[in-house]
């Protein structure tokens, strides 16, 4: 951590619990060891910033919503915001569960959000064997309530509630099991978060209660919390040196963009430093080539130029633990990984756990199953890339943010493509007893290209094909290897279709976030 940074933070901790900091000296603060290669500014970051192999290979890392709504496991993972508007369902849940909200109000979930069966290495452990290759846990969510040891935010999970340090627990467990770490800060979220609850005088209308935000209104931002909030995101990058820091929406606020854009820059220096390629997500507002353009429970539509997120849960209700939260099938996020990797994209999955710091079954059982195909199917998504166009078939997937909770209808003649070196995976949608097609496999599209063999990823049973003027046919073998998506590989003596790969990057050129 540089010197300027510790004198900062040292100024910070002498300073009173107030909502308003107006002290910050971000403007001395520099990177680590002095690199400035980056500026805030997005060409120059565009030609420096290199997206890190690891990231593109990875393809499928979990994400943790876990914190204090896991207390009251009602409605969403926003109860600190639903639970003080009138007319709400958690309105009138907290009311009838835990009292009115003017003797018993957000802040009063803490103590009893104790995470007593909380264990790093067994939660990674889980994780490993669905075939993750990165872990982001929420470092601060919307509620205000750090779940790490922050020297700028009093309401943190070392000094209350838990009394751990979940985020270092998680990074050290990750780091020992060979995944990735990231986090991700809803920080600039948490200025506005409370402003309904201000009709409680002795609760929300307490700004000594600095959980409870700038209570500004709606998504509105001020220069100094923009400081304020800067500030915060360097401690996480001094702090935990994450090599991906994930953000929900408002970044994109005009107040927080400079501020945004030094925070890139801080970061990405600092990674230098640390001898580390790192990523940067955000939903909207930012150029695809600075950072990774994620996408909230949905899809891209086609092949974008530069690697991109979806990020989803594992219910359709809520992203923390909700009591009565509806599952999705593992078929269906399977899926949907398959489609998102033959885009150029990542899945960044959710999981909720409970308060006491378990996992439920249900979700483990999700988890499993994945890791299961993946087990079988991963030669077909690690390590990947797309080819010059993404799939076939008639089926339409939903394309969009808040587009994935039901299921697509997909048959075995929906087929997504990826490549590794010279080797072609179809990966089929659907199981057939029949022979299919892969139309996209025409003569004239393998050209010279000489098929060395066609085999189904997870069997040794012999797979018969013939290369037809419709395209290439291939057989389904006897037995399914898994229980959804099956993967054909179909190696050639050459990488099929490198003569149009220009035609392919003009095209996504076109359509590219």
């Amino acid at each position: 951590m540089n010197k300027c940074y510790i004198a900062l933070l040292a100024g910070l901790m002498c300073m009173s619990c107030s909502v308003s900091k107006k002290s910050y000296d971000i403007d001395s603060v520099v990177s680590a060891k002095g690199t400035e290669i980056f500026q805030p500014d997005w060409d120059n970051i565009a030609e420096h910033y290199k997206f890190p192999q690891w990231y593109t290979d990875a393809k499928f890392g979990i994400f943790i919503h876990w914190g204090v709504y896991s207390v009251p496991a009602y409605g969403r993972e926003w109860y600190a915001r639903t639970m003080y508007l009138q007319g709400s369902n958690e309105f009138k849940h907290h009311v009838e569960t835990w009292g009115k909200q003017t003797d018993f109000g957000y802040k009063d979930f803490i103590p009893l959000f104790t995470g007593e069966k909380f264990n790093a290495d067994e939660w990674v452990a889980l994780f490993k064997k669905a075939g993750a290759k990165y872990v982001v846990p929420v470092a601060e969510h919307h509620d205000g309530f750090a779940m790490y040891d922050s020297e700028l935010n009093p309401w943190n999970s070392v000094k209350m509630g838990p009394k751990k340090d979940i985020i270092g627990s998680l990074k050290a467990a990750s780091e020992k099991q060979g995944l990735f770490f990231g986090v991700s800060s809803h920080r600039a979220e948490n200025a506005w978060f409370y402003n309904g609850g201000m009709k409680f005088p002795s609760d929300v209308q307490d700004t000594t209660i600095t959980l409870y935000g700038r209570r500004y209104d709606d998504q509105a931002y001020t220069e100094d919390f923009a400081r304020e909030w800067l500030t915060h995101t360097y401690e996480l990058i001094d702090k935990y040196q994450p090599r991906l820091i994930w953000f929900d929406w408002t970044v994109n606020n005009p107040v927080l963009m400079p501020y945004f854009n030094r925070f890139i820059a801080y970061y990405y220096n600092n990674a230098i430093d640390w001898g580390e390629g790192v990523v940067v997500n955000t939903k909207q507002g930012y150029p695809t080539n600075v950072q990774v353009w994620d996408v909230e429970r949905g899809k891209a539509g086609e092949i974008m130029r530069f690697p991109w997120q979806t990020d989803t849960t594992v219910g359709i209700k809520s992203w923390g633990y909700i009591t009565d939260e509806v599952y999705k099938k593992p078929y269906q996020i399977v899926h949907d990984l398959v489609d998102i990797v033959s885009k150029n994209g990542n899945l960044l999955l959710n999981i909720g756990p409970k308060s006491d710091g378990t996992i439920p079954d249900e979700q483990k059982n999700i988890l499993l199953s994945i890791g299961g195909w993946l087990e079988v199917n991963g030669e077909a998504i690690y390590g990947t890339h797309c080819w010059k166009k993404y799939g076939e078939g008639e089926t339409k997937a939903a394309k969009g943010s808040f587009t994935d909770n039901e299921a697509t209808p997909y048959t075995a003649t929906d087929i997504r493509f990826t490549t590794k070196g010279n080797d072609f995976y179809a990966i089929s949608l659907g199981w057939s007893d029949k022979d299919i097609v892969i139309k996209s496999l025409t003569p004239d599209v393998i050209g010279d290209a000489n098929i060395l063999g066609i085999s189904m990823l997870g069997t040794d049973e012999k797979i018969n094909w013939e290369k037809t003027p419709e395209g290439l046919k291939v057989s389904f073998p006897s037995v399914r290897p898994c229980e959804f998506a099956y993967t054909f590989k179909i190696s050639f003596d050459k990488m099929v279709g490198e003569n149009l790969k220009s035609e392919a990057i003009n095209e996504v050129l076109k359509h590219g976030a």
